[in-house]
């Protein structure tokens, strides 16, 4: 009787694996990496600083490595730390889904440009490795989007008024609060999608960009949707970030416990 229900068992997680290759795409994520941090002060790169014991770069590749619905990584990085991403993140903790390492570019859109070369097809997640604080809940809500709107970002609503300043630091414009957003990462597109407003973006010459979503806007006039993030999803710039950063992990081990 308890084999028979063993068996049952198999063939139920069979049905449900069957089911959930159907049903998704390829996910790719790419990890970028390669930025100077220059505003952190400091002669390490931010993304390598240590956070709680771990470099920064380690948080979001395990929350990748972890998610069930990314399969693959490709992490860009500067030319001078491949080898040490290599030995002394990807292979000392076991970021098995990291299949490829590649330099980046002078710029951000460069960087993601870098990696998307090494993107097929399906769905792309790009995401910036001084972002420690992605979660599964936060992929997959961002995944569910894009199947359906081939382009979303993830962010929150912004919790201060904004004012819009001229070349004198005058205000000239507060846009309403309720449809102000601060954009976050992970940022996420069909890959066909992003691929070919990236390759426009490059053969215009155009050197504004920002973020991703920012190019297929622009590139493709494609719309893009907005997923909510979390106000924990901070991008460490400053000296000051990296201090609130560990106080969020610390407050997760307590909370684990």
């Amino acid at each position: 009787m308890s084999v028979g229900k063993r068996d049952s068992g198999k063939d139920v997680q069979c049905q449900m694996k069957q089911k959930k290759d159907k049903r998704e795409k390829k996910c790719t994520a790419i990890v970028l990496a390669a930025g100077s941090g220059s505003r952190m002060g400091t002669a390490i790169q931010k993304q390598y600083l240590e956070l709680e014991g771990k470099p920064v770069l380690y948080y979001c590749l395990h929350v990748f490595q972890e998610s069930r619905y990314i399969d693959e990584i490709v992490l860009v990085t500067g030319e001078r730390e491949i080898d040490y991403c290599r030995e002394k993140i990807v292979q000392q903790y076991g970021f098995d889904k990291v299949v490829q390492i590649v330099a980046g570019g002078k710029e951000r859109y460069e960087s993601v440009y870098h990696g998307l070369k090494y993107v097929e097809d399906g769905i792309v997640f790009i995401h910036d490795g001084a972002r420690p604080f992605v979660d599964e809940e936060m992929v997959e809500r961002a995944y569910e989007c894009v199947l359906r709107d081939q382009a979303c970002v993830v962010g929150m609503p912004v919790k201060d008024t904004i004012k819009i300043a001229d070349q004198n630091q005058y205000a000239v414009q507060t846009p309403d609060r309720a449809y102000v957003w601060q954009v976050q990462t992970p940022q996420v597109f069909d890959a066909k999608l992003v691929r070919a407003a990236y390759e426009k973006l490059i053969q215009s010459g155009w050197e504004k960009a920002t973020d991703d979503a920012m190019v297929v806007e622009r590139m493709t006039e494609h719309p893009v949707k907005l997923v909510f993030g979390s106000y924990e999803n901070i991008k460490i710039t400053t000296p000051e970030d990296l201090e609130i950063a560990g106080l969020f992990i610390r407050r997760r081990l307590v909370d684990c416990c």
